[in-house]
């Protein structure tokens, strides 16, 4: 139920609270994911920073996780609501167990369901996976992407951060640095993302 003051509460029918949270979900900011190759590994770092409109709701999400399915490491970073993130989370996790140590299929095999699955195609989400060797962006609109300068960034503030780390993989600093530090820049610059850091590193 909810009350508006001076009014009686009123209480929601199940349609009603569906469509509320589809808009909030619409409106809001699920933060920033940067991936960097260099120097033999794989680094994805994620902001905490969920936002509703102009509102923080919550400054410490964990949207950077560690796989291990069939034995075989990956790191995944979501950008998307957290229903959706968890959703093709166990489907890349499924995609992966039948494919073990083959993150490429997997990825294209997830990228063609996400595509055509009627279910699938209303999630909205976007993400970046490695397995040390490889990193790809995986999107609703079956692409596998494998960023052409081994550095990737999705999200509120993507641009902000893939701009910087871009001016910084010449330099004499690591992945994880170059991570830190543009995801750093970008939280500077962009009001939906902060400094709260999950970082995970891969190798091959």
């Amino acid at each position: 139920m909810f009350g508006i003051p001076g009014q009686q509460a009123v209480k929601l029918t199940p349609a009603a609270a569906k469509q509320i949270v589809k808009l909030m979900e619409r409106e809001g900011h699920q933060g920033l994911r940067i991936g960097v190759k260099k120097g033999g590994e794989v680094v994805i770092a994620g902001d905490g920073q969920v936002s509703l409109g102009q509102t923080v709701i919550k400054g410490t999400a964990r949207k950077v996780r560690r796989l291990k399915p069939g034995g075989h490491d990956v790191v995944a970073g979501f950008a998307g609501s957290t229903a959706d993130d968890f959703t093709l989370l166990e489907r890349l996790e499924a995609k992966l167990e039948a494919t073990p140590g083959q993150l490429a299929r997997a990825s294209v095999e997830l990228a063609k369901d996400w595509r055509t699955d009627k279910y699938l195609q209303k999630l909205e989400a976007m993400l970046i996976v490695s397995d040390g060797a490889d990193i790809f962006v995986i999107t609703g609109a079956g692409d596998v992407l494998e960023p052409e300068h081994d550095v990737t960034a999705i999200g509120s503030g993507g641009n902000s951060a893939l701009a910087a780390a871009r001016g910084m993989m010449d330099s004499d600093k690591d992945a994880e640095t170059i991570a830190r530090d543009a995801m750093a820049i970008a939280a500077d610059i962009c009001v939906y993302t902060n400094g709260r850091l999950t970082v995970e590193k891969i190798s091959a």
